[in-house]
């Protein structure tokens, strides 16, 4: 059984495409989907998203399929662009007719759309339906659990994970089944590997606050104070210096060993540098799983993501987005919003659009569907993924933070490690950063009248 992920590019988990995590692919055309003539008898539900590519394609078939199942509801899915254009225009025209019935909206724009007054949570909804929401992956619904209820329903996720050359181990001498999991053992596999080969440099990490995040988690580190903004809205950063710190330190390290690759903010150098053997180890999104294993002409491992070897592993931050009701729509319309919403988490759903984009299955019932299994059997790294997940301790540093400024400063994060990737002075670098990251959340709460 074949299946394709989509390859996330520089932006949010995934997380992604265009913060996260994680994680939406961009689209060059506009197109809209899934807009087929509705009867009268249909309730019309309009779901704004911003899948591209792959991910959209497996989206239109989800909802031609929800649509052909049953005659009441016709759900209509436009594609808004990248995850900041999608709500950008929802905040310009929410309140309005114009606003859609629902809407897929990136795991940090999480405070936005809270603080927009225009949704309606979906914990009313739950409430009303007794929906059973801990049948759900944990360590996914925990980020978009907020004061114990839900606002919006976790969609598409996604994680960052350590992608390495298998060959190139196995050639210097080390054991290509037992990856480095600490930034020790990265920095002394990537010397072991350069001896090896000289054109070969060890790591790759991209300039790219996500990553800086999910490094920070790791080690038990809080992004914000205040829990995260959890217990109450952030004032300034969470993390210590040593916590940090240690992230700028480690890069410094292999650049100094001559075992650190370059490639600034370019997600996409940077997996064609390690397609082309350029580099050996490189973290991105786990929803770039089969794109990278598809195009290097070697045997791909992917591992867990690093840690200080003076801390223990901690797991990871979900990134990637989740689907939010609009309010101020006539209640039969949202009430069928809901319904999609729902089947939208059922395991058979849940397997197709993970196997068709590489995010991982929220209802983890999911994982038991032959479809899955038979995509197991083809590549097990993909596996893997999901198991750094699921090991990940449910903490207040791996429920992820929530802050309307996270945006503005995973740009100031990128743009330390950029200067540190060209030679800039560590100590001094990482204060400015700080100093920034400060300001920025004192201007936010500022504009918020806090």
């Amino acid at each position: 059984m074949m299946f394709a992920l989509i390859t996330v590019g520089c932006s949010s988990d995934d997380a992604d495409a265009s913060n996260g995590g994680e994680d939406a692919a961009g689209s060059d055309s506009s197109a809209e989907s899934g807009e087929s003539e509705a009867s009268d008898e249909k309730q019309v539900v309009t779901f704004w998203h911003a899948m591209g590519g792959t991910a959209q394609e497996t989206l239109d078939k989800i909802v031609e399929d929800y649509n052909n199942s049953q005659d009441k509801i016709q759900v209509n899915a436009e594609y808004q662009g990248t995850y900041d254009e999608a709500l950008t225009k929802f905040h310009t025209v929410a309140g309005t007719d114009s606003a859609p019935t629902m809407i897929q909206v990136f795991e940090i724009g999480t405070k936005s759309m809270i603080n927009s007054g225009q949704i309606e949570p979906i914990q009313n909804y739950v409430d009303s339906d007794n929906y059973d929401m801990s049948g759900l992956e944990e360590n996914i619904t925990n980020y978009y659990k907020i004061d114990d209820q839900f606002y919006s329903m976790p969609f598409n996720s996604s994680t960052p994970v350590m992608y390495y050359n298998k060959d190139a181990f196995e050639a210097a001498g080390l054991d290509p089944e037992n990856p480095p999991a600490t930034y020790e053992e990265i920095e002394e596999a990537g010397r072991v590997i350069a001896e090896h080969n000289p054109e070969m440099k060890g790591f790759a990490l991209q300039a790219y606050g996500w990553l800086f995040e999910q490094l920070l988690a790791n080690q038990g580190a809080h992004l914000m104070n205040n829990d995260n903004g959890r217990a109450d809205t952030p004032t300034e950063i969470g993390f210590t210096d040593e916590q940090g710190k240690s992230i700028f330190n480690w890069v410094k390290n292999m650049m100094d060993d001559g075992t650190f690759a370059n490639y600034g903010t370019n997600g996409d150098n940077m997996v064609s540098g390690f397609v082309a053997e350029d580099v050996a180890m490189f973290m991105q999104s786990s929803a770039s799983a089969r794109g990278v294993i598809d195009s290097a002409p070697f045997e791909v491992g992917i591992a867990f993501i690093p840690h200080p070897e003076s801390t223990e592993r901690e797991g990871v931050v979900i990134g990637g987005a989740s689907l939010w009701m609009v309010d101020g729509k006539e209640q039969a319309e949202k009430d069928a919003a809901w319904e999609f919403m729902k089947y939208l988490q059922t395991p058979e759903v849940q397997a197709e659009w993970h196997v068709g984009t590489g995010y991982f299955a929220i209802n983890p019932a999911a994982y038991e569907e032959q479809v899955v299994k038979d995509a197991y059997e083809t590549m097990p790294q993909l596996r893997v993924t999901v198991d750094q997940l699921q090991s990940t301790t449910p903490s207040v540093a791996t429920q992820g933070a929530i802050m309307d400024m996270i945006p503005a400063g995973r740009k100031i994060i990128e743009t330390a490690l950029e200067t540190v990737y060209n030679g800039g002075d560590v100590d001094e670098t990482y204060q400015n950063a700080v100093d920034q990251l400060n300001q920025a959340i004192e201007q936010a709460n500022a504009a918020r009248g806090e």
